[in-house]
């Protein structure tokens, strides 16, 4: 059973950094797609970027290009780092990843991913 844990969220001030990270384990295939989203109360969840083991591209929308960056782990590559910088309270959301064993190049990511982490709590105070 494939199953996604992320974790690294918590309580920051604005302009400080977080580094959030999702492992993936139970899965045998050789490649994937990890997006990130997030969901705000009362909000409707969003993208955040996508990283392709495929192909090391990364993808990120324009909210957060430039302050956050996805990468893979080194030593595990079932683990992805989603360092955020510069956080506004606008980045303020519970932070999800999710993973496409099909999908593995980002195409068109938002549409939908395969499974689903439970999500993590980035509070960002002003």
């Amino acid at each position: 059973e494939v199953q996604l844990q992320a974790s690294g969220g918590g309580l920051v001030q604005a302009g400080g950094s977080l580094r959030l990270s999702c492992t993936i384990s139970g899965f045998t295939f050789d490649d994937y797609a990890m997006g990130w989203f997030r969901q705000a109360p009362g909000k409707e969840r969003e993208p955040v970027g996508c990283i392709s083991s495929s192909n090391g591209g990364t993808y990120y929308v324009d909210a957060v290009k430039g302050r956050f960056a996805m990468s893979f782990d080194n030593a595990a590559e079932n683990t992805v780092y989603l360092q955020m910088n510069s956080l506004k309270p606008d980045d303020t959301a519970v932070y999800y990843c999710a993973v496409d064993f099909e999908n593995t190049y980002c195409t068109d990511y938002w549409l939908g991913m395969d499974y689903w982490g439970k999500g993590t709590q980035v509070t960002v105070s002003s």
